[in-house]
């Protein structure tokens, strides 16, 4: 286990982001920190950094490199973007943070950029066989990309941003911004992203997705303004449509109100119109009609791209996907019984389909995906205390940064595991008060299934070795039958834990049986020819 740390020098803001690589080669962030240093104050109109703007970004990143190296870290790793790629005086901003913060500072090209974009936002997006359309919208330039889990396909660094667009349209505009100025805006970003966007498009894509503030905060205030709370902005989709009449409330609103916007960082009230100006070009030129955010970009990137570096890190990210590496990085930091678990979730998932073939469920691949999550992390409380441990495993899952699921899958996950012992789902259960009645039956079926595929391995032995599931008449009932050559008397009495609620949900009485597994026959030695003797 080593501790790297990456430090993205942005136009706008200073990202540092500091983590410990664990022997399964996953990352666990140590801390993250951000500040807004505006190194492209002023410089897209002449072209230089002002001494005042070089200032800040050297004693940010002095103080931000004496954070990584006091959580110990190896190595870090500072790369600078669009407003040190464009500035004449690069060198001197570059110079400077190496005296003071006895780092090198590398300054990458836009399409580098846009590289380190895609493998930060791909590795925590759930992607899948799917293909997605990448905007990250920065202070001084705008990156698309168009990938999917494992590689990109095309990438481009365009110079548009939230920084770039203000300068050029509303430099200390203070008042609310017209509907023709706004308009003005769009149009001359379409100007210049249309042709890459149109290109994009033409190759399809399944979802876009976008990254860095401009985007997280327009989704935030959006969100607060329909009314939804999300704990977090990652995965979290949200509607053009919505997103326009948030623009367009900001666009009739003064700075000092945008300022007081719920969702809305003060620190970027008066840039905030011009990254949106980009954000609906592209989303014109694309057709979208829906926008997954995402909370990782450049510096989870930069971390990434380091590791990959390593043939064995490699094929671990390529062959296991961000879902269940994020998962069993949490089972495993909280040192579960992983042979149990993984029996509870082959029986759990057995028991799911059958149940499904029988048609006591309508539920399909997503649903069962999230059963077997639950089934991984439905012991990681005991990390904490025995007691009550399904209650401090509901609290792990759903306050983990768990990459690659959004805030109702990370829900359901979180009260299969809270639910997987004896407890009854209830709406008036203060950890189901924020979902849907849909999702509260789904929570009710799988926790059902959970609850006796737990049973099943009392005893932590894997006793049960499969489970046979029977509809039966005269009368009506569900026979199950438990494959294993012992007693497996404690997984009997382990399943009565959960008949209660197996039954409430399937309105049909358990039966139980014990079946010895069938003998496998060993095929018969072909017989040996021996050779006549001469």
């Amino acid at each position: 286990m080593k501790i790297i740390a990456a430090i993205d020098i942005g136009t706008n803001s200073i990202r540092l982001e500091v983590v410990r690589v664990e022997e399964d080669h996953s990352l666990t962030t140590l801390t993250q920190q951000k500040q807004t240093v505006r190194l492209g104050e002023g410089e897209f109109s002449d072209g230089r950094m002002t001494p005042a703007a070089i200032e800040r970004g050297a004693l940010v990143c002095a103080r931000f490199a004496d954070v990584a190296r006091g959580f110990g870290a190896e190595e870090i790793i500072a790369f600078a973007t669009s407003a040190a790629r464009e500035a004449t005086n690069r060198d001197e901003f570059i110079s400077r943070v190496r005296e003071e913060a006895d780092i090198e500072v590398v300054v990458i090209s836009g399409p580098e950029e846009a590289r380190l974009i895609y493998l930060g936002v791909a590795s925590g997006a759930n992607i899948g066989d799917s293909r997605g359309l990448f905007i990250d919208i920065g202070g001084g330039s705008t990156e698309l990309i168009l990938g999917d889990a494992n590689q990109y396909f095309m990438l481009d660094s365009l110079k548009l941003g939230a920084i770039r667009m203000s300068n050029k349209f509303i430099l200390n505009e203070k008042g609310p911004i017209s509907p023709e100025r706004f308009k003005k805006m769009v149009d001359y970003a379409r100007g210049v992203a249309g042709h890459t966007a149109r290109k994009l498009t033409s190759f399809g894509f399944d979802t876009i997705y976008g990254s860095a503030g401009t985007i997280t905060n327009l989704a935030d205030m959006t969100a607060r303004r329909v009314g939804e709370t999300p704990t977090s902005l990652r995965n979290f989709s949200v509607k053009v449509a919505d997103l326009r009449v948030s623009i367009d409330q900001l666009c009739r609103m003064t700075l000092d109100e945008r300022r007081r916007v719920p969702g809305l960082d003060p620190d970027r009230a008066d840039i905030i119109l011009g990254g949106a100006a980009v954000l609906i070009a592209v989303l014109d030129d694309t057709g979208a009609d829906k926008l997954t955010t995402s909370d990782r970009g450049l510096r989870h990137g930069i971390l990434v791209d380091r590791l990959m570096r390593e043939g064995e890190v490699r094929a671990s990210f390529q062959n296991t996907s961000v879902r269940e590496r994020s998962i069993l990085q949490l089972s495993r930091t909280c040192n579960f019984d992983e042979q149990h678990a993984l029996h509870v979730s082959k029986l759990a998932l057995s028991l799911f389909d059958q149940l499904k073939r029988l048609g006591f469920h309508p539920y399909g691949p997503r649903e069962r995906e999230l059963l077997h999550y639950g089934a991984l992390v439905h012991d990681i409380g005991c990390f904490l205390s025995h007691s009550n441990h399904q209650r401090h495993a509901y609290y792990l899952v759903r306050y983990s940064d768990l990459l690659g699921f959004n805030d109702s899958e990370i829900d359901v996950i979180a009260n299969i595991a809270y639910y997987h012992r004896k407890a009854i789902p209830k709406k008036k259960h203060e950890n189901l008060a924020g979902l849907s009645r849909q999702s509260r039956k789904l929570v009710s079926v799988l926790a059902s299934i959970m609850q006796i595929c737990e049973g099943l391995d009392r005893s932590h032995l894997s006793l049960v070795q499969d489970v046979r599931v029977e509809f039966n008449h005269n009368p009506e009932r569900i026979t199950m039958t438990l494959i294993s050559d012992t007693d497996c008397q404690l997984e009997m009495w382990g399943i009565e834990g959960g008949r209660v609620l197996f039954e409430m949900n399937f309105d049909l009485p358990l039966e139980l049986k014990i079946e010895a597994p069938t003998p496998t026959v060993a095929a018969k030695p072909k017989p040996v020819r021996k050779p006549r003797a001469k």
